[in-house]
């Protein structure tokens, strides 16, 4: 049956889309209607003006057209080896048409002697030129719609192999916009589009898929970011408004005895500025009556741990308790450890719940904590299970938040009596800016941008692989020292057996070079208790080298550590190595971080070294990583609470436009709180439809 609006016709009524291509565009584009394709923007345009002679052919073109006829054809190989090579010249030589797939289709529709136009990507081989599953087109059908600038979709290879190229996408397109007798629908109001000087988006839709020039399209991909980005930052404004209209917070007035005690005489060394900052942002979102959703943001020995500890006092001066949720027991455990170092005697009662914590021991903290004994919980996931009940739980603060998801940190709320308690969100990864204010745009930010005094910048060396010995030599200096040392290797899911060989073999090296030595190993595949006992021995500086997988990668903190090596470094993103760097440097002795690698690195792969050799900043960091990788799935929609795709805008170059587009959004909101205004109609119908998500993400920190 056709839908009301042509858009949401189904794929299926295109010619050449039966209902294998319908699920294959559906499971691998994600497009069902004519709407969805419609908004699968082509990654290229190709000025189609241009043809190539034979003699004119590199093997380093990316693609190229080309007109003539196709000679005579051939076949080689059997079964699934089987393939059709047609031998095409254009009256200059001759290049091999090559199929490997869909022969019946090319023996019944292509012929010999007759005039097309050609275009594919040419690859040399055996001293001829051939280009594989070219599209082809009748020269005469050509001539009528192919000059100018042509669309060029990246399809992905599983559909390429089922025989759907560009050129298909292409006519399907055009069948669309010749089926659509009205103007596609202004989802932004009229006085917006007129104020930003915006491409009606009729209009800009239609020149993404076919401009007239390159600046033409220039101006249709800035309405169309735009909008995308506008619709995302409406979204979180609207919920983070509706959230602090619907949960009243805890009102934490006082700064009292507890607070003022820690502060004068058991601070162990003076807040930075950026730490005092950070605590006057804090206190003042606490004393608002407005529930505090912050996150915190600091490189790895920024002090995070200590404003967490000091932003809880506060809680404890106003007789709530607090608790915080670390990602693994071991980190747990450190804060543990740290929180009582700090404290001293003070009369505080601090609490470690983790899935170690059994029978009478875990009773006594439950009982404690219902009769509000028990000021601070430390725990890991334990926290969240339904049988942990607070007497008065006043403030969260959550550890690493991407290791937990938005479910998991909403059962948190309910611990609550009746009034949600404040949330402190702690991550060391720093944040690109334009990521913030779209994955987190619903929390305020708080930066701790300086490191406590005294400590030294770690030095990072690039090693090739060879020089071993110079390694070696330079581990033995600060063992000598009586420092200790990291040997991290990558344990990547694809390769899980060779990497722990490597590990293997790496443990056995060191353990050859270094005989007067001891040294642990840890890797993911370890028991748990296993594994902490080896991390235990190397806290307590029984054995000098730890050679590691990434399960060290959050955690431990062990000041005497003073060099991290970090082999096959080129296997790591930026952000992992950032933070991998950040497990020394944490005492006040000079700490090293070597990258070993091979020789043959790709240019992205020499440029990651190059910036962690260059700079310790890890916003700086953050920022090329996000250049380099793009932002991924945005931490994905579970975490972010984004509940519509990207599908033109890049928030690793867009960042002026997620910035215009939050200042815009704000004014909107401003100006219609109610979401009632008559010329905002078709805005929040927009809004809506985008939300296909049924989960209340305004009531989720």
């Amino acid at each position: 049956m056709i839908a009301k609006n042509v858009l949401d016709n189904p794929v299926t009524y295109l010619s050449n889309v039966g209902e294998t291509r319908a699920r294959l565009l559906r499971d691998g584009m994600g497009i069902s209607t004519y709407a969805d394709l419609l908004m699968q923007f082509p990654s290229k345009h190709i000025d189609r003006s241009r043809f190539y002679y034979t003699h004119e052919l590199t093997s380093d073109m990316p693609y190229v057209q080309m007109r003539g006829q196709i000679l005579s054809f051939e076949e080689e190989g059997f079964g699934r080896k089987r393939r059709i090579i047609g031998h095409f010249s254009d009256g200059h030589g001759i290049v091999d048409l090559v199929w490997f797939n869909g022969l019946q289709y090319v023996e019944r529709s292509y012929k010999l002697l007759t005039e097309y136009v050609i275009f594919g990507k040419p690859t040399l081989f055996r001293d001829r030129f051939n280009i594989t599953h070219p599209e082809i087109e009748s020269a005469e059908r050509f001539s009528r719609s192919g000059l100018g600038l042509r669309p060029y979709y990246s399809i992905p290879e599983k559909l390429q192999k089922r025989g759907i190229n560009t050129r298909m996408m292409e006519q399907w397109v055009s069948t669309v916009f010749r089926v659509l007798h009205e103007p596609l629908p202004e989802t932004l109001p009229e006085y917006l589009v007129r104020e930003l000087r915006l491409m009606p988006r009729d209009e800009a839709i239609r020149a993404m898929h076919y401009p007239q020039s390159a600046e033409h399209l220039s101006r249709a991909s800035f309405r169309l970011k735009f909008e995308e980005l506008f619709f995302i930052q409406l979204n979180i404004l609207r919920y983070s408004r509706e959230r602090n209209r619907r949960y009243a917070g805890y009102k934490f007035t006082r700064v009292g005895e507890l607070f003022n005690d820690f502060y004068y005489h058991h601070l162990p060394f003076p807040l930075t500025e950026a730490q005092k900052r950070v605590i006057r942002e804090i206190h003042a979102d606490m004393k608002s009556g407005r529930q505090m959703n912050r996150l915190l943001q600091g490189d790895v020995g920024s002090g995070k741990t200590l404003v967490a500890l000091m932003s809880m006092l506060i809680a404890l001066d106003n007789n709530y308790q607090a608790c915080i949720m670390a990602p693994t027991e071991i980190l747990a455990e450190q804060h543990l450890e740290t929180f009582r170092q700090f404290l001293g005697d003070m009369p505080i009662r601090v609490e470690l719940l983790t899935g170690m914590v059994k029978g009478k021991r875990r009773q006594a903290i439950f009982d404690g904590l219902l009769s509000g004994e028990v000021h601070i919980l430390i725990g890991t996931h334990a926290v969240i299970e339904d049988n942990v009940q607070f007497r008065n739980l006043g403030l969260v603060v959550i550890d690493e938040q991407h290791r937990f998801g938005v479910a998991q940190r909403a059962k948190l709320w309910n611990k609550g009596q009746g009034v949600v308690p404040h949330v402190l969100v702690m991550t060391a990864t720093p944040i690109p800016r334009t990521l913030a204010m779209t994955v987190y745009g619903d929390l305020d930010v708080s930066v701790i941008d300086e490191l406590p005094p005294g400590r030294k910048p770690i030095q990072t060396i690039h090693h090739y692989e060879n020089r071993l010995e110079d390694l070696y030599r330079g581990l033995r200096q600060q063992i000598d020292l009586g420092r200790q040392a990291y040997i991290v290797y990558p344990l990547i899911k694809e390769s899980e057996k060779i990497d722990l060989k490597n590990l293997e073999e790496g443990y056995q090296q060191f353990c050859r070079a270094f005989p007067d030595l001891r040294i642990s190993k840890v890797h993911g595949k370890m028991k748990s208790a296993e594994k902490d006992a080896e991390m235990e021995r190397f806290v307590r500086g029984e054995t000098q080298i730890l050679m590691a997988t990434t399960v060290i990668e959050v955690g431990v903190n062990v000041p005497n550590a003073s060099v991290m090596v970090i082999e096959n470094a080129e296997r790591f993103g930026l952000a992992q190595l950032h933070q991998l760097r950040g497990r020394v440097g944490r005492g006040a002795e000079q700490s090293y971080c070597i990258l070993v690698t091979g020789f043959k690195l790709a240019s992205d792969t020499r440029r990651r070294i190059q910036i962690m050799c260059e700079t310790n900043d890890g916003f700086e960091i953050a920022e090329e990583d996000m250049r380099l990788r793009g932002p991924g799935d945005l931490e994905g929609t579970q975490q972010s609470g984004i509940p519509f795709d990207l599908h033109i805008a890049n928030l690793a170059r867009d960042g002026q436009v997620v910035q215009l587009a939050r200042d815009v959004a704000k004014r909107v909101l401003e100006s219609d709180p109610q979401c009632d205004r008559p010329d905002h109609a078709m805005m929040w119908q927009t809004l809506r439809d985008l939300n296909k998500s049924n989960v209340d993400w305004s009531a989720i920190s």
